[in-house]
């Protein structure tokens, strides 16, 4: 462990949800490693991390490298990539892995802790991450919302696992000592789908648009679209067997927009820089789930359709 307790952190992929929380982490004292693009690690190694919060404003200290390897003498990973680039991050990261380490999947998507078993043999913990965030500027995030994470396992084990559970209780107790909220569900593929379900409702029709969550919710010919997302979505889950909350998915769509109204997708801040985005994996990943499941998903697919053509223009 390093010095007062906290155990050294590493974040790969220093975007705006790793910078959010590798800098929260880093302003209650942690020890953080933030392995990110170049000009916002000059950016964080000449001046620190600026965290343009709803909560403050304030500069925090950070160590900042381009390279994978500064991850070695990490006790905890927050992998932060796009999914995009799971399989080539994991492979990577894995001969830098001491004994021991947890790595932890903040990611988009549904099956990004398989994809991470398959190629690198990383046995991550998956972690649902609610947060409006965005980089504004080299080095500096700008919070709009929310800022809270679900954490739990999706292997179903034959014996009492009381290793994994330690290590979700320790996650856990770490990030709620950051004042980060942090819960351990029991359910967490149910949890991964209904953030992918809002992530579908959402992040396309932002990219499209331009407009923020509060707008989208607001206006009545998206919220039928929304709903139509939605219902798709909760279906294609159904078939493919996930134990969904027993609540109005539509309605919670309609309500996640009222906690983060100034939000604005990262599907939406990819199309803006010219990068790819992670639409694949939301609403492509549903219709190729609905496909194989025989469930029609006619708007998750005009929308995947719209966005890819979209990302190609750009």
């Amino acid at each position: 462990m390093a010095e007062n307790n906290w155990p050294h952190i590493a974040v790969l992929g220093a975007g705006a949800v790793g910078c959010y929380f590798g800098g929260m982490l880093a302003r209650a004292g942690a020890p953080v490693m933030l392995i990110g693009r170049e000009q916002h690690v000059e950016a964080m190694n000449r001046n620190g991390l600026f965290l343009d919060s709803i909560n403050f404003q304030q500069q925090i200290p950070v160590s900042a490298s381009t390279e994978v390897a500064a991850a070695r003498e990490a006790e905890i990973v927050l992998l932060c990539v796009k999914t995009l680039d799971t399989e080539e991050a994991a492979k990577s990261l894995a001969p830098h892995l001491a004994r021991g380490v947890i790595v932890a999947s903040f990611q988009n998507g549904v099956d990004n802790v398989e994809r991470i078993r398959v190629a690198a043999g990383i046995d991550a913990i998956p972690v649902v991450v609610y947060v409006a965030a965005e980089m504004t500027a080299p080095g500096v995030v700008k919070h709009t919302g929310r800022g809270d994470l679900i954490i739990g396992d999706l292997i179903e084990r034959n014996q009492n696992n009381n290793h994994r559970r330690q290590e979700l209780e320790n996650l856990a107790a770490l990030f709620t000592r950051a004042k980060v909220p942090c819960r351990i569900s029991e359910n967490i593929e149910a949890e991964l789908w209904v953030k992918v379900i809002m992530n579908c409702a959402y992040n396309a029709i932002s990219a499209l648009s331009r407009a923020r969550y509060g707008v989208i919710a607001r206006h009545p010919l998206a919220q039928n679209v929304m709903k139509q997302v939605i219902k798709e979505a909760v279906a294609v889950a159904r078939a493919a067997g996930v134990r969904l909350p027993d609540v109005d998915l539509v309605e919670a769509g309609g309500k996640l927009a009222e906690t983060i109204p100034n939000a604005i997708s990262s599907t939406a801040q990819d199309i803006v820089r010219g990068k790819r985005t992670e639409i694949d994996s939301l609403n492509g990943y549903v219709a190729r789930r609905g496909a194989e499941l025989g469930i029609a998903t006619p708007v998750n697919q005009t929308l995947h359709a719209l966005v890819k053509l979209l990302e190609e223009a750009a």
